[in-house]
């Protein structure tokens, strides 16, 4: 990808049916990209492939699943001859306070958004090194500022992070680049299905300041497409959470002070959630949460 541009290359994007993933597949197909979709939801990932055109095909697979993914890597590079470019971009959110959260869909956070991305990163590696190509980390905003009710995600995504910086020094001499996104809230379906939790919804959207602001699909669909054509090493939408890194030392006491008040108050209310919901049910963030779910309980029953 030496010329900066992503006419001809092909780019595989995981979590590609919705958010995000889709929107950023739509914008480098317009480009002239190659598009290869890998998720869940088959049916949402048709019509994403179709809105990118005839050079775009859809894979379903699940990246904690070693043996899905390897054969959807496998039917990409069979279809379209080898990978340029690689967008770790699947994820899901729990919600959830330690004390009460489900334990399953804590870990199962963990398994997609960390574990997730290493599975991703490592089978589709060789095919990026044959071309030179570029690996894309989602990351989250979480990674740098870690709220309550939201420790899954925030560990999962500073582990993204983490691994994104330490590959970036692995293959570098390969000449492979590696680029690290960190979107804030976005208004995808994950998003605002959080905004709608009946306890953490308000914790979230009462957030002081630009910490409770949520932005347009449109702005992380254009910083991130444009991160990509560009190879960028950090990708921060919008960009003053890049800032916040210089900070990062501080972030932890700002947030423990200014949530303190809210704090007990929410507990309580998780707890009676739970005792009236059940405790995966209240810990279901968005559809893609849903799915991954719906794809465990069919695994088990297989």
């Amino acid at each position: 990808m030496g010329s900066r541009n992503v006419n001809g290359k092909v780019v595989l994007i995981t979590g590609a049916a919705r958010g995000i993933g889709a929107g950023v597949a739509k914008r480098l197909a317009k480009q002239g990209a190659k598009l290869a979709l890998v998720g869940l939801e088959p049916e949402e990932l048709k019509k994403v492939a179709a809105e990118c055109g005839p050079d775009a095909a859809h894979w379903e697979a699940n990246v904690t699943d070693w043996d899905s993914l390897e054969q959807a890597v496998n039917g990409v590079v069979a279809h379209f001859g080898g990978i340029d470019v690689v967008v770790a971009n699947a994820g899901i959110a729990a919600t959830g306070f330690v004390r009460s959260i489900d334990r399953d869909a804590f870990e199962r956070v963990i398994e997609v958004d960390l574990l997730g991305v290493w599975r991703t990163v490592r089978v589709a590696l060789p095919h990026l090194i044959e071309r030179r190509g570029y690996a894309l980390i989602v990351s989250s905003a979480a990674a740098i500022m870690h709220i309550p009710g939201n420790a899954a995600y925030s560990a999962a995504k500073a582990g993204a992070e983490a691994f994104a910086n330490s590959l970036r020094a692995e293959v570098h001499h390969l000449g492979v680049s590696v680029g690290v996104a960190h979107p804030t809230w976005i208004a995808t379906d994950m998003v605002n299905s959080a905004d709608k939790h009946p306890v953490f919804g308000s914790l979230r959207t009462n957030a002081p300041g630009l910490a409770g602001k949520t932005y347009p699909l449109s702005l992380a669909v254009d910083l991130i497409s444009n991160g990509i054509v560009k190879r960028a090493r950090a990708i921060h939408v919008p960009g003053w959470v890049g800032a916040t890194k210089l900070v990062r030392a501080l972030l932890p006491r700002i947030v423990e002070l200014a949530t303190r008040g809210m704090i007990p108050k929410a507990d309580k209310a998780a707890i009676e959630d739970i005792a009236k919901r059940g405790s995966k049910e209240a810990s279901i963030v968005g559809p893609g949460a849903r799915a991954d779910l719906d794809a465990r309980t069919e695994a088990r029953r297989g």
